[in-house]
């Protein structure tokens, strides 16, 4: 997602292919964990995705370039097979030792990638250190134990839903912090995706419920 930004994508595009995850998610968890989705629970995807497209087209940007759209296609479903995979591995391996090598992982791809393509130079300056800083600890110390906890103890698509609150709370962050303002539409999609991620996790189908 980070190349499909340098690429010219628009943020909002960015969340409106992130908020495609929990669908993705869900057919692929059908598939391949054989996981029950409750009428109920595709009502609120569809709440959910309706919601957070309310407020992404509102903002929505043209003139996207070919590579870009792709980029971030392939990280949607990157995401979602991710989740699929971590959802069926996350029995055999405890929080942090996913977390680990995951990271370890992470870092030696991106590390060979730098090398080959990028001029290896980096400016340590406040904002870079305060980025990185939020990168290392908030997401993938806090937003990524978080995400695998959630997978482990829940459906794939009951966590994937909640990926329909990125586009809502990400104006609500905007509003406090870029000064950005809120308009009725992001109200309204708003409350839309908070029903619709309700509707996910709340409405389990039978079948659950009574294992």
């Amino acid at each position: 997602m980070f190349f499909a930004l340098s690429k010219g994508i628009s943020a909002s595009l960015v969340a409106l292919i992130v908020s495609l995850t929990p669908i993705l998610t869900s057919l692929l968890a059908k598939i391949y964990l054989n996981e029950i989705f409750s009428k109920m629970q595709w009502i609120g995807t569809l709440l959910g995705f309706s919601g957070a497209s309310i407020i992404i087209f509102s903002d929505l940007k043209e003139g996207l370039s070919l590579i870009a759209f792709f980029a971030g296609l392939i990280g949607l479903i990157s995401s979602s097979i991710g989740m699929i995979w971590q959802k069926r591995i996350s029995s055999d391996l405890s929080l942090s030792a996913n977390n680990f090598i995951q990271a370890l992982s992470a870092s030696i791809f991106h590390l060979i990638l730098a090398l080959v393509f990028e001029n290896y130079f980096i400016n340590f300056t406040d904002e870079f250190i305060f980025a990185m800083s939020w990168q290392i600890f908030a997401i993938s110390l806090g937003a990524f134990l978080i995400l695998m906890w959630l997978l482990k103890n829940k459906q794939a698509n009951q966590t994937s839903s909640l990926y329909f609150l990125i586009p809502p709370v990400s104006a609500i962050m905007a509003y406090f912090i870029l000064n950005e303002q809120i308009s009725y539409l992001d109200i309204i999609g708003l409350l839309i995706s908070s029903v619709g991620v309700f509707f996910v996790i709340q409405f389990k189908h039978k079948n659950i419920i009574n294992k």
